[in-house]
């Protein structure tokens, strides 16, 4: 089976983390970046052993070279375009979440996508996080009986890695509830369906909503996260969630020495056993568990496009769905009531 051949588009924190992803994935090649700051790109790739070419921008590379996959890595702002002259020049599109900052122009997205006759996937990586997975397959296996509560957390500090500082422009990101916070909004709606409306509060300053506290109204579960980055900048990161079932409570704490527990009904807590990144359908070459979700999801898509298989995970209408959310969750901040998704 011939090599996938990958453009990666945009080579800064996340470029280099999906270069490091596709690296370990033997159906993948990466074949070229595009980046504005070439020079550093260039520097970036060396350090990286990866002796490709690098181009300033995308129509420079698509003229340059031959690819079957273009990724997406650029900030948010710039998703629309570039995911659009990939569709329009026959490409595959991996495009980094969140799909994009208006739903118009995500909608002008999905309409080149339904005519090019390619395949698209978002980075909604949480869909794909081995704990997270772990999580889902035990809540449908049902022996815990009915979930009755989920409660996630994303918090960071205050983003100092993004180039040119774009996370803290609310015009470029708009703020840690559409950039940080989206990953729980989308595992809600992946995991439970849409709810019926929101309920939401936050914090705000010069990057927007800084911080986000969410209630998801569903009729029979409980449903509330929260996420935010305005901690001090070396605060850190986490990521963790709280499920109680009729009969069992699982906890998620990527901070914690042992990351993923349950604790069922009679018994003392205990791990529960997750399968490492890189155990998904495409092979792959070296060690790719530290990369977690980021390596699953590509993994995932390299193997959809070579098995000729749309992807049916982190579509592009399920990342659009979960934008319309968080968007309304904004909307409920802003006016300090509920607002309904039905």
């Amino acid at each position: 089976m011939k090599k996938q051949r990958v453009l990666i588009v945009g080579f800064g924190f996340m470029g280099e983390m999906h270069a490091q992803a596709l690296g370990g994935i033997a159906q993948a090649e990466i074949v070229g970046i595009v980046d504005t700051f070439a020079d550093a790109a260039r520097a970036k790739a060396a350090r990286l052993n990866l002796a490709v070419p690098v181009f300033s921008d995308l129509p420079a590379a698509l003229k340059g070279i031959e690819c079957d996959i273009i990724n997406v890595c650029l900030p948010t702002d710039e998703h629309a375009a570039a995911s659009i002259i990939a569709l329009q020049a026959g490409k595959h599109v991996f495009c980094e979440k969140p799909v994009a900052l208006s739903l118009a122009d995500a909608e002008n997205m999905r309409a080149a996508h339904m005519v090019s006759g390619k395949f698209f996937q978002v980075g909604h990586c949480i869909r794909f996080w081995p704990e997270y997975q772990a999580f889902e397959e035990f809540m449908k296996a049902g022996t815990a009986g009915r979930l009755l509560s989920l409660t996630m957390q994303r918090r960071a500090g205050r983003p100092a890695y993004s180039i040119g500082d774009w996370l803290n422009d609310e015009k470029r990101s708009m703020g840690a509830a559409v950039d940080l916070h989206i990953h729980d909004t989308d595992y809600v709606l992946h995991l439970l369906g849409k709810p019926d409306s929101v309920v939401s509060r936050g914090t705000r300053d010069q990057t927007g909503w800084s911080h986000i506290f969410t209630r998801y109204v569903f009729p029979d579960v409980v449903v509330e996260a929260e996420g935010g980055w305005d901690y001090p900048a070396n605060w850190g990161f986490q990521m963790a969630f709280q499920a109680v079932f009729e009969r069992a409570a699982i906890e998620y704490d990527s901070a914690a020495k042992s990351t993923l527990r349950v604790t069922l009904a009679g018994q003392a807590p205990a791990p529960l056993a997750f399968k490492a990144a890189g155990n998904q359908a495409a092979a792959t070459v070296g060690n790719l568990s530290s990369l977690g979700g980021y390596a699953n999801e590509l993994c995932y898509f390299v193997d959809c496009v070579s098995q000729g298989r749309a992807p049916a995970i982190a579509t592009l209408d399920q990342a659009i769905a979960s934008l319309e959310v968080v968007l309304s969750e904004l909307q409920s901040a802003g006016i300090g009531k509920p607002v309904s998704l039905k």
